[in-house]
């Protein structure tokens, strides 16, 4: 059994944004060289979220959406209060991404076989940032046989 750790490093604009990582990953999976086995993604950053679902854009849109109605930005939230936190004065105030990538998680596995992601029809593995725009990054671990 193999194991091989890379990243993916991409930037993101402001706001919550959806962007399919699904392409990148089976460049990382045909580099690594391994057929069988499994592939480990996690988001290396608290106010990130990854997810397995349908890269629509409708869909994309009506995620924003509940993401924002289910932790709104602005709410009164503790972790915003600057002031009495030991932080930089400039750190903004996130608590609602925070709290969104807790409830959405930040990792996934998925089987390889045969050198292929298997992943249904329609799925794709999706970065979610919600607190852009920033430098991310994604930790795959690909593990495996050749």
């Amino acid at each position: 059994m193999n194991s091989r750790f890379l990243e993916i490093e991409l930037d993101t604009q402001p706001g919550i944004g959806l962007f399919d990582i699904t392409p990148r990953l089976r460049e990382k999976l045909t580099e690594s060289g391994l057929r069988n086995g499994f592939v480990n993604v996690i988001s290396r950053h608290t106010t990130t979220a990854l997810t397995i679902n349908e890269y629509e854009s409708r869909l994309l849109d009506d995620v924003r959406q509940f993401l924002t109605r289910l932790a709104p930005p602005g709410a009164p939230y503790l972790h915003d209060d600057i002031h009495l936190r030991d932080c930089p004065q400039d750190e903004p105030k996130n608590a609602h991404s925070h709290l969104s990538a807790m409830l959405l998680g930040s990792s996934e596995s998925i089987p390889v076989v045969d050198g292929e992601l298997m992943l249904g029809t329609w799925q794709s593995v999706i970065l979610i940032e919600l607190d852009g725009p920033r430098a991310r990054r994604v930790g795959v671990q690909i593990i495996g046989e050749s």
